[in-house]
């Protein structure tokens, strides 16, 4: 009897120094920037990280954000927010714009280099902060393709690297696809190369295509480039190079690809692994982001977003994510202090003096058609559509949740048929759901669900509505969204109940970016001198 009872005294005891020593090992969830955040970059400076992120055609462009643990980000600022640094014109084509931003630091200046698809090519930036305020683009001639990076030297060198994507200027392409990685100095005085070009890379192997999104590094006296390769869908992939010189000649990892996702198949929960950008933490240890997809059976309804997983070097030889070799949705936290940071409530009640981080434009505003005031946002409606390649009279934000819920409340009182103002989620000009108030004609004025796919537009549902204050609501669960609308958030009713959402999903709309959703307002190819009031605006998961 003694002795069983001992046993047992020392079965708890076991017992609950293995639950302690499991509560103890803190673990993260991926994606660490859910929703639309491809194409990351960090770097560290102290005990600080900072990461910026691509933003395609959306104003402010490439989005800032610090970190302490490499886990908890907060966004602190925009790269480029005035006019004047992003000349995001009409025409502009959905999903150009920015793309594959770089950030580094060096002799207390922080340098972000990027690509203006459509809108300039290849220039750089710089800053005493990170978050701003950062110059006027210095814009690099003869630059070639896309995806920038910059690599400081030891002696001070500055290094541009990039991807010669398709350019007629090159030499032929000895197969489909066949991208190039070039290296030249740079002079960041004037922003032109100097001396020989040099071709590092066309991928690891033979018939490798689109090599891309290049970064350099020297780590023990040894350069390693980094690539994207594989194209940016389900055969991404991240491969390795090494040299003694900066210039080469580069000698690819035998075991290459070093990380992707495309031998486990399109049914597992992360997919389009690549395009990623490592760090060294204070405590020595590695980390790389790099931008995935999560898929809803099979379909990609928020964008590539970004991610983080550990690397150790066996030798050179950097292993990403050691005993398991892919990227979790669940991982061990960073050796690191954990830093929450303060999340802004899921209410946006418009009493600040400028708008949240969160808050979009499509292309550059050269005009300033909206106005905070009196814990309204008002904006102006003009003859732009959300139809067209304009920049229309449209403040959204990034859906980042596949079971998410959208609500504002609109004062809004049409004075003609041709005026529409209320809720928008889209992808792009040519798909996209507006469930909006309409100006009256012959008929009382009316709530319309409409749906706009591959460019053609169709009234799915209409309920007439006589007053000008309403509420409206989006509701996205996996592959269908909901639309309500009431007299206030506890009495809404549905005008449209599990409609396709895959029309906002990038295997449908293409492109590269996730949906957003938020306030719009036209007067569809009419002058107008009304304005449509939103007193708040809510976005929160469930």
């Amino acid at each position: 009897m003694i002795r069983m009872k001992t046993s047992r005294v020392h079965l708890l005891a076991l017992f609950l120094m293995l639950a302690v020593n499991v509560s103890a090992q803190k673990t993260f969830k991926n994606p660490i920037l859910p929703g639309f955040h491809p194409d990351p970059s960090l770097c560290r400076v102290g005990d600080d990280y900072y990461m910026v992120t691509s933003s395609f055609e959306w104003f402010p462009g490439l989005p800032v954000f610090h970190s302490k643990d490499l886990v908890n980000w907060e966004q602190i600022g925009h790269v480029l927010n005035r006019p004047s640094q992003l000349q995001m014109k009409d025409g502009l084509k959905a999903s150009w714009g920015l793309w594959a931003p770089t950030i580094r630091y060096h002799n207390g200046l922080y340098y972000v280099i990027c690509t203006a698809t459509g809108c300039g090519g290849n220039f750089f930036v710089t800053a005493k902060k990170p978050e701003g305020p950062y110059s006027e683009p210095i814009f690099i001639k003869d630059a070639p393709g896309i995806d920038p990076s910059l690599f400081f030297d030891d002696d001070g060198k500055a290094w541009y690297c990039g991807s010669i994507n398709g350019n007629d200027k090159t030499p032929p392409r000895r197969y489909p696809a066949e991208d190039r990685i070039y290296i030249q100095q740079l002079d960041l005085a004037t922003g032109k190369f100097i001396g020989e070009r040099h071709i590092v890379s066309s991928g690891y192997a033979i018939n490798s295509p689109y090599a891309e999104a290049p970064h350099i590094y020297k780590i023990n006296g040894k350069y390693y480039l980094m690539i994207a390769e594989g194209g940016t869908w389900e055969d991404h992939a991240v491969s390795i190079f090494t040299a003694d010189q900066v210039t080469g000649p580069y000698t690819p990892f035998i075991c290459n690809p070093v990380l992707t996702h495309r031998h486990l198949g399109n049914d597992i929960d992360i997919t389009t692994i690549g395009h990623a950008d490592w760090v060294q933490t204070q405590n020595g240890d590695w980390y790389a982001v790099m931008l995935g997809v999560r898929p809803v059976n099979g379909y990609n309804m928020l964008g590539r977003e970004t991610f983080l997983t550990p690397v150790s070097f066996q030798g050179e030889q950097p292993i990403f994510n050691p005993g398991i070799g892919r990227v979790l949705m669940e991982d061990k936290f960073p050796n690191l202090p954990e830093s929450p940071v303060a999340l802004l409530p899921a209410r946006d009640d418009f009493d600040t003096d400028s708008l949240r981080f969160c808050w979009n434009f499509l292309r550059t505003p050269f005009e300033r058609w909206y106005e905070l005031k009196n814990s309204r946002l008002y904006i102006n409606l003009r003859p732009q559509k959300a139809t067209e390649l304009v920049n229309p009279s449209l403040i959204a934000r990034r859906v980042e949740d596949h079971r998410f819920k959208a609500i504002t409340s609109m004062n809004f009182k049409p004075s003609s048929v041709n005026e529409e103002a209320g809720m928008i989620i889209m992808q792009n000009d040519r798909f996209q759901y507006r469930l909006v108030l309409v100006g009256k004609g012959k008929t009382p004025q009316e709530l319309r669900l409409i749906l706009v796919k591959d460019g053609k537009e169709e009234i799915l549902a209409r309920v007439p509505y006589k007053i000008n204050e309403v509420v409206l609501a989006v509701q996205g669960d996996g592959l269908k969204y909901s639309f309500l609308y009431g007299t206030s958030e506890d009495q809404l009713e549905f005008l449209g109940k599990d409609v396709d959402a895959t029309v906002c999903s990038t295997n449908v709309a293409k492109g590269f970016i996730g949906p957003f959703v938020g306030m719009y307002a036209s007067s569809n190819g009419k002058v107008s001198k009304n304005k449509a009031a939103f007193d708040w605006f809510s976005y929160s998961k469930y």
